[in-house]
């Protein structure tokens, strides 16, 4: 089950995390939410300070899925707004569960600022090439939105 997206801009994204960390969530997906915030604050990361490095086999499946099919995913991704579910992810992204969440929000929102201010040069993603400023923001954000959609901020 996909959960409803949330909002749309960095603020209303960093309002969202901010109320599941004062208010506390019920986690409806596989993730805490200093798990997604570590997983997303990776993901703000490399388009400022570059991708990790990937073994040569996966370098060459991204070298031709970017020039095959990887247009027309990411055509798809941002006209609906969607990831799709169930994708793989670089296994760095993926983090243990952790006590301090607060930490975890902070480094988030740090990401999201820097991000936000950062005035390029872009690093290339290894699935879509490079982005001009727009079509990576959008990415971004739609990326955050996922993960975070599966936490449901209690009532305050």
């Amino acid at each position: 089950d996909q959960p409803a997206p949330l909002a749309a801009t960095w603020d209303e994204l960093q309002e969202h995390v901010a109320r599941c960390l004062h208010a506390g969530y019920q986690a409806t997906g596989a993730w805490s939410l200093a798990q997604v915030c570590r997983h997303l604050t990776d993901w703000l990361t490399y388009p400022i300070d570059g991708f990790p490095p990937q073994p040569w086999f996966v370098r060459g499946l991204m070298w031709l899925l970017r020039h095959t099919v990887a247009p027309g995913q990411l055509s798809v991704i941002l006209q609906s707004g969607k990831m799709p579910a169930g994708q793989p992810t670089i296994p760095e992204t993926i983090h243990r569960p952790e006590d301090d969440e607060s930490a975890a929000v902070e480094a988030f929102v740090a990401a999201v600022e820097r991000f936000r201010r950062h005035p390029g040069p872009w690093q290339p993603s290894p699935l879509f090439g490079m982005l001009d400023r727009e079509a990576l923001e959008s990415l971004q954000l739609i990326h955050c939105r996922h993960p975070l959609a599966f936490l449901k901020p209690r009532e305050e």
